[in-house]
């Protein structure tokens, strides 16, 4: 045979080729295992988010891990892999390097993925990829539940040193690290900025309003920025530069179904009260505006009003007031308010500057950001008001008090000196507030009063107020109710207001009863007191104000002239108790019935009857509050453990956790890092309020705090007055009793997500742009798709988007009015 004659022919044919088979393996099988004992470890476990349906045991996710190492490995046979006996030690030890799944927030790429619109820069994906302590870097695979773990190509010391980073700074931001986006415009042009959860507050200092300008001259303070952005949790927790709370701190923005449980709301309070009102009103979600993830771009047009500028659409329904059957008990001032909303822009008075800052604005105003003299004209004698160049001053006087506010302060205080301004009186409610100098001055005593008038032939009274920075709603005392809680006023105020107290039964007085706290005053500064022996109308009046107010057991604590000013006073106080209340002869007034809810005020008509005074212990009411300071921070005393608070807790332990809350983010975040100067800051509304926490940590600024208590929320109102601060109910899908350009700034915690379920979000809008001054801001904390929604809106306003921020679905978006204003019209 062939192959026996010559066997070694063949061999000698392959004899190089299999020696070069042979010397390839052997190289081969020599570098990877040098390779695999240089190493200082397996491939870099890292933290990979896992979807929360997804349950992976972690010894399972450890085995499936190292079998996958073996697939990536290049398909080398076992006795390959196990030449490296370091392998099976270190891949038992991974569990260590490995952060738990399940204390991981769920979905926490995406919602960083949700946070940035289109159009960010590329560098922001990088944040997608996880982290571990070895710095090495893979990618994060959300849509796949079966993770797998990737080699990596480099060493540990060449995987430190990424491309355009910093050695000291780790490769990403991680998935836990929440997103604050700064969009600051100069010239014309958006500069965008991404920083982690933890970052230099000292960026937005107040005067520095741009955003960044402080980190971008100062080298030393971005390389201190890059440290404090590789710090582990536990000194983030601790990172007094916080901007956002921590989910520890946020968890109390999580508010339960309690409010339909245990806590009552103003619309249902107010539904058992009147037997004809609007307030079940069928408004539609948005028509076309509200797709759910899209908000197209509007387009704004200025509202065709006569009343131009001026325009408060509740309170300017001209159509609904022509059809009114009567006006004598003045429900041509009262509220009728358009359907649908408003979604026009109120134009700018012509000559419109920003307002001057308090406490200067108490003094003077431009005269073109209210151009309005009639006051000036028909008071100036009185110093109300008078006009002095491309100013309007005010002297601080009144009709009651020409000579000044502060003397007529103290001229009470010395009638009744258990009136104790600023430590046992606290809140007020002035009655036809004027130019409200009154309420101006009560800041030096550390008293707070919601003022408030018409919006009738006395120009622009409450527009003076709120354009001085003194606290004033247009309201009148016609048929209804005003909107406040009972029992929440420590003193009424009436200064030659002109309300016909004494008519039918006493109605209009009553009124004042029912929002007076038992044990407070009533403080009445007119003519019939002074004048009563000169005058007949006034001496008849005089007489049945002293029937009314006996009948209704008020106790008259003093009646004296001032001879300064030539004017008297009459100081009343309302019983503590209902011994009064049954021992009269008469009922007249009679007493409401016991099924009559006198918290019930929205659109309630009035009722000529008297509540009876709480007398047990632990009922609201029955006691005086603590002076102040103590009680904005002590939790009433008729909280009580057995009723849940509105997040869930026991009311004192809420009220109390509210409050740490609030204080934790506004010194930590409102008042460092978001570029508010708060010394243009004056006039604050909080949107919607819940204890008025909000309010409460701004308590050692120069601002004071209107609490607005949506009608379908929890009703806590009667907390806020009881804590010395004060608010009103209202109805965000109607516009608010205010002039336009009336706030510095709007704060709304929660507030569009829970209005786009029932009124036209883009008319909301409307009313914040209505009511916010030119160069105002907003602060809007929400869930993102509300946040992106309104960013739209806000943007198509030409407002400046300043910040925006996102973690676990929440965001938090910071925008400032422009000057900006539609060249068009719009009857609506």
């Amino acid at each position: 045979m062939a192959f026996g004659k010559n066997p070694r022919g063949e061999r000698k044919s392959s004899s190089p080729y299999g020696s070069t088979v042979v010397l390839v393996v052997f190289v081969a099988l020599c570098l990877i295992g040098v390779w695999m004992m240089t190493s200082s470890s397996i491939t870099p476990i890292q933290t990979i988010h896992v979807p929360s349906e997804t349950k992976i045991d972690m010894k399972d996710q450890i085995s499936d891990s190292s079998r996958t190492f073996e697939d990536a490995s290049g398909g080398l046979s076992s006795e390959a892999t196990q030449t490296n006996n370091e392998t099976p030690s270190q891949v038992e030890e991974a569990p260590d390097n490995v952060e738990r799944l399940e204390e991981r927030p769920n979905q926490e790429v995406h919602e960083e993925n949700n946070l940035i619109n289109n159009g960010d820069s590329t560098e922001d994906t990088k944040s997608e990829s996880t982290e571990t302590d070895s710095g090495g870097q893979i990618d994060a695979q959300d849509k796949n539940p079966q993770q797998e773990f990737v080699t990596s190509e480099q060493q540990p010391s060449q995987t430190e040193e990424q491309p355009g980073g910093n050695p000291d700074e780790p490769a990403s931001e991680g998935v836990n690290s929440g997103r604050i986006r700064n969009e600051v415009n100069q010239k014309g042009q958006g500069r965008k900025q991404d920083q982690t959860d933890e970052y230099d507050s000292s960026k937005y200092l107040p005067g520095t309003e741009s955003g960044g300008e402080a980190t971008k001259s100062n080298p030393d303070r971005t390389e201190k920025n890059e440290k404090r952005a590789s710090q582990s949790e536990e000194n983030r927790e601790q990172d007094p530069s916080e901007s956002y709370p921590d989910p520890a701190q946020s968890e109390i923005l999580n508010e339960t179904n309690i409010q339909t449980g245990t806590w009552k709301t103003q619309a249902t309070e107010s539904e058992k009260e009147k037997d004809v009102q609007e307030l079940s009103r069928d408004q539609a979600v948005d028509k076309g505006a509200n797709v759910k993830g899209e908000t197209p771009m509007y387009t704004w047009k200025l509202c065709n009003v006569t009343t131009g500028a001026d325009y408060i659409p509740c309170l300017d329904n001209e159509e609904a007031i022509k059809h009114l059957r009567t006006t004598k008990h003045y429900e041509h001032r009262e509220r009728h308010c358009p359907d649908p909303a408003p979604t026009c822009v109120v134009p700018l008075p012509k000559g419109y500057k920003r307002s001057i800052e308090w406490p200067k604005s108490r003094d003077k105003i431009w005269y073109h950001n209210v151009p309005h003299t009639l006051l000036a004209e028909v008071k100036g004698h009185q110093n109300w008001v008078k006009v002095s160049g491309e100013h309007l001053i005010f002297p601080g006087g009144g009709t009651q008090f020409k000579n000044g506010a502060q003397h007529y302060i103290d001229f009470i205080q010395e009638m009744v000196p258990n009136i104790a301004w600023g430590k046992r009186t606290r809140v007020i409610l002035d009655v036809g507030c004027g130019v409200a100098s009154f309420g101006g001055y009560l800041f030096d005593n550390n008293v707070i009063t919601m003022s408030f008038a018409p919006k009738d032939e006395h120009e622009a009274q409450v527009q003076f107020a709120l354009e001085r920075g003194i606290p004033a709603i247009s309201a009148v005392m016609g048929t209804q109710r005003l909107p406040f809680p009972s029992k929440v006023f420590d003193i009424v105020h009436c200064a030659r207001c002109r309300v016909p107290w004494h008519i039918e039964g006493g109605k209009l007085l009553l009124e004042l009863n029912r929002v007076l706290r038992p044990g407070g005053y009533f403080v009445w500064s007119a003519t019939p007191v002074y004048q009563h022996d000169k005058d007949q109308e006034d001496a008849e009046i005089w007489r049945e104000m002293k029937i009314l107010t006996k009948a209704m057991c008020w106790d008259v604590k003093s009646i004296k002239n001032d001879r300064l000013n030539e004017v008297g006073a009459a100081i009343y106080q309302k019983p503590t108790s209902n011994e009064c209340y049954e021992s009269r002869k008469e009922s007249k007034p009679p007493m409401c019935q016991e099924t009559d809810d006198p918290n019930a005020s929205w659109y309630v008509p009035l009722q000529a009857c008297m509540h009876k005074v709480p007398v047990d212990s632990t009922e609201r009411g029955s006691q005086w509050p603590e002076q102040w300071p103590l009680r904005l921070e002590k939790p009433p005393y008729w909280l009580s453990t057995s009723q849940t608070g509105v997040y869930g807790r026991p009311a004192p332990e809420d009220f109390k956790a509210d409050y740490e809350h609030w204080k934790h983010v506004v010194n930590k975040s409102y008042l460092k890092g978001l570029g508010i100067n708060w010394s243009t800051v004056r006039n604050v509304m909080d949107m919607r309020a819940v204890y008025g926490g909000f309010a409460a940590a701004l308590k050692d600024l120069n601002v004071w705090v209107l609490n607005v208590v949506p009608i379908d929320s929890a009703d806590t109102l009667p907390i806020i007055y009881e804590r010395g601060l004060f608010g009103i109910y209202h109805d965000w899908c109607e516009s608010f009793s205010t002039y336009p350009r009336s706030y510095d700034l709007l704060h709304a915690d929660h507030l569009f997500s829970n209005l786009k379920k029932r009124c036209n979000i883009i008319a909301v809008v409307a009313e914040t742009d209505r009511i916010l001054r030119p160069e105002g801001k907003i602060i809007v904390r929400d869930d993102m798709e509300t946040i992106n929604e309104i960013q739209n809106l806000v943007k198509s306003l030409h407002w400046e988007v300043r910040l925006t921020y996102s973690k676990d679905k929440e965001g938090l978006l910071c925008a400032q009015k422009m000057m900006w204003r539609p060249g068009g019209s719009s009857s609506m």
